[in-house]
């Protein structure tokens, strides 16, 4: 029925959220950092933890060093390969297969996030043609001064031939780690947390080849969210009565199906919910990119998602920036992960006429409706009724035209938004905190413009 994948990695986090109630009074004396408008973008909340940062301009692209990278000037500017700066060899450890590549590597500048984070999500956009494909860094500097390792946060190609997209377990440094596509401290109760960070993208393409990616937006979301099983209710706002048309699927529909990505459709939440948005933007995958799926199968594009967000060493379809990288492969589109603060920010985005995907753990008692409960979870927002209550298309249905759902605000707030829960065994287990992704055109309308400003993303 639904994606648990995300949650055994938000299992694993929740000694991280654990650990930070006692933390949350030492994080309030922590260093004091700046808080003024950054390039990338501040949100608008004065008490928000949450930071978006991206970059996506020439400006921004000039502010970093490049070793054989050029800036792509243009309607969406980026990074691409112009001179090597060398080779180097790679054994893809989902195939066996060692191949050499030729590479250049951009770095960003460091960005000092305005609260200092006990969490961090990167997520990127960008056009990797056959025989390229990129890897992306962080390295960060933890207020007590000293430095994170270059920490891999995805390995990436929109394609499956040449290298398998994959997360990458096992690192940490005794202070930090990555649970596939999360930064975290280990233990937020000594009071450390990351103060800045830097990204790195690696452009990788095959021997005496032209080809190159093109990376058109880097960026992380960082956040210091307080430990919480109960969250401040937000009342209704701008978008009450506002419900978009966005295209229902149910990935109950594929259970079954392509089992060798992720046990098929019962765990394929996020790219069924990914693919709503796509088509609700008019964009959609072409016959020739459906040939591979079975023509039995209705909704194929669905299982094409679901391949190609598809994390061969997490084994799932939930990696979030796997989700709104393969968002934007489509035409002029672009997507991020980040978090929001409460329903009040989705629903600037739903007033300007912007969906967005959510995720959330809950009981079956704790959302009237649902019908369920899962670990982990992802659901589109579509908007909202007049009393305020979330319109949702909720993949985890029996059929399309059961996918759309209205569930009680005070319900969805507090299941998104906070960061510890209870099981049905009475256990303590983390929740997402707010995460969410944004999917929206390169050229967005000046409303949208203003909402996704509002916010910090540009």
């Amino acid at each position: 029925m639904t994606d648990s994948r995300p949650a055994t990695r938000r299992t694993v986090l929740a000694a991280v959220a654990t650990a930070a109630t006692a933390a949350i009074a030492s994080s309030a004396t922590a260093s004091p950092l700046p808080t003024a408008a950054a390039p990338g973008g501040r949100r608008r909340a004065k008490d928000s933890t949450v930071d978006y940062h991206g970059w996506t301009s020439v400006a921004d692209w000039r502010s970093g060093t490049g070793q054989g990278t050029r800036v792509a000037a243009g309607r969406r500017p980026g990074i691409a390969i112009a001179a090597p700066a060398g080779t180097t060899d790679y054994t893809d450890p989902h195939t066996g297969r060692t191949a050499a590549w030729e590479y250049a590597v951009w770095t960003s500048p460091a960005h000092r996030l305005p609260v200092p984070a006990s969490e961090l999500v990167a997520s990127w956009n960008a056009h990797t043609p056959a025989g390229t494909w990129i890897r992306v860094e962080m390295r960060g500097t933890y207020t007590d001064g000293t430095d994170t390792p270059w920490y891999t946060l995805g390995v990436w190609a929109a394609g499956d031939e040449d290298i398998r997209r994959t997360s990458v377990d096992d690192q940490g440094d005794g202070k930090s780690s990555v649970w596939t596509d999360t930064f975290a401290i280990d233990d937020t109760s000594t009071g450390l947390r990351l103060a800045a960070y830097r990204l790195r993208a690696t452009l990788h393409r095959a021997l005496g080849t032209d080809a190159t990616p093109v990376v058109w937006r880097l960026g992380a979301m960082g956040s210091d969210v307080p430990a919480r099983f109960e969250v401040p209710a937000s009342a209704p706002g701008v978008a009450a009565g506002v419900e978009l048309d966005v295209p229902r699927y149910s990935q109950n529909t594929h259970i079954g199906q392509y089992p060798e990505y992720d046990n098929g459709g019962e765990a394929w939440c996020s790219p069924t919910s990914t693919q709503m948005i796509i088509e609700y933007w008019g964009r959609k995958p072409t016959a020739e990119d459906l040939s591979w799926v079975n023509p039995d199968y209705a909704d194929p594009q669905v299982c094409h998602a679901a391949r190609f967000t598809y994390d061969y060493q997490y084994s799932g379809c939930g990696n979030w920036p796997f989700n709104t990288a393969y968002a934007a492969t489509y035409r002029d589109m672009q997507g991020i992960v980040t978090r929001l603060d409460s329903l009040a920010d989705a629903e600037l985005l739903i007033r300007a006429s912007i969906p967005l995907i959510t995720s959330q753990s809950f009981m079956e008692s704790e959302l009237d409706g649902a019908g369920y409960g899962t670990a982990g979870h992802l659901m589109t927002v579509i908007g909202f009724t007049e009393d305020g209550d979330v319109i949702a298309n909720d993949p985890a249905s029996d059929s399309n035209e059961a996918v759309r759902h209205v569930y009680k605000r005070r319900q969805f707030e507090n299941i998104w938004l906070r960061t510890k829960r209870y099981n049905e065994k009475g256990q303590v287990r983390s929740g997402t905190g707010g995460i969410c992704y944004i999917l929206f055109p390169a050229k967005s309308a000046p409303s949208q413009h203003r909402a996704l400003r509002a916010l910090g993303i540009r």
